[in-house]
């Protein structure tokens, strides 16, 4: 078994090579996709007639997350994005109104909305290559980088507006909290939902994110789950009538 077991850990560790060297490629050609590279760095910004940057966050609808899982309803990077600044939301509500946090609901929703717009460039990485040492290595100032580039699509007078929302650095500290809270919260209820509807390939998932949960636990997500995680678990008739 232990020769089973090195061999399987051989494959993986080749598979995720694999993965780092296609993602290392498709880097490569990232700035062509922003369309950095059909432009002069000299060229005036009102040269350039039409900014892609909008037309980039619309193709998140096309990313696909959790691609490692066989998914019963499968979830793309837009959708993700609309419910991370929901439940956001929700926690700078309950930070502000319950316990008294000088916190902006509106600004917290905001910067949850653009927390992964640079996977428009980047695409989803599967959270084992994403963690593995050598694509820490790798993409260690990559999501910095991309959004900079990003933001260079901006007029220069819109930039700093968008920059606030999707430069992870500019956020205040007790609003990142909350944004990756909601984050994780969402990839917890995006498990949960898989086995109610019988796919017990997220049991381990669920496990996983449910136990960071619990370790960074806040009292806004504490309030949350006691207040409103039950109703998730209902079904629509359910919810319906009040249950």
């Amino acid at each position: 078994m232990a020769d089973g077991a090195g061999v399987a850990n051989a494959g993986l560790r080749r598979v995720r090579w694999v993965a780092l060297l296609a993602f290392c490629e498709k880097m490569g050609a990232w700035r062509v996709r922003l369309g950095l590279s059909k432009r002069s760095p000299f060229m005036p910004q009102s040269a350039m007639p039409h900014s892609p940057f909008y037309a980039h966050l619309s193709r998140l609808r096309f990313i696909k997350r959790w691609g490692l899982m066989r998914n019963a309803v499968e979830e793309d990077v837009a959708q993700h994005s609309w419910e991370v600044a929901v439940l956001a939301h929700a926690l700078a509500v309950i930070a502000r109104d319950v316990l008294g946090k000088p916190v902006d609901p509106n600004a917290v929703a905001t910067r949850a909305l653009f927390h992964d717009a640079t996977e428009a460039i980047t695409g989803d990485l599967p959270t084992p290559v994403k963690y593995s040492p050598a694509m820490r290595h790798a993409t260690a100032n990559l999501e910095g980088e991309v959004c900079e580039e990003m933001l260079r699509l901006l007029p220069p007078v819109v930039r700093p507006a968008l920059k606030a929302a999707m430069d992870h650095h500019e956020w205040p500290d007790e609003e990142a909290k909350l944004v990756k809270a909601a984050d994780r919260l969402a990839a917890w209820l995006k498990c949960r939902a898989e086995l109610r509807y019988g796919n017990t390939e997220f049991e381990q998932a669920a496990a996983q994110v449910r136990a960071k949960i619990d370790q960074h636990m806040l009292p806004e997500v504490r309030y949350f789950l006691d207040t409103f995680g039950g109703a998730f678990e209902l079904t629509l008739d359910s919810l319906m009538q009040g249950e």
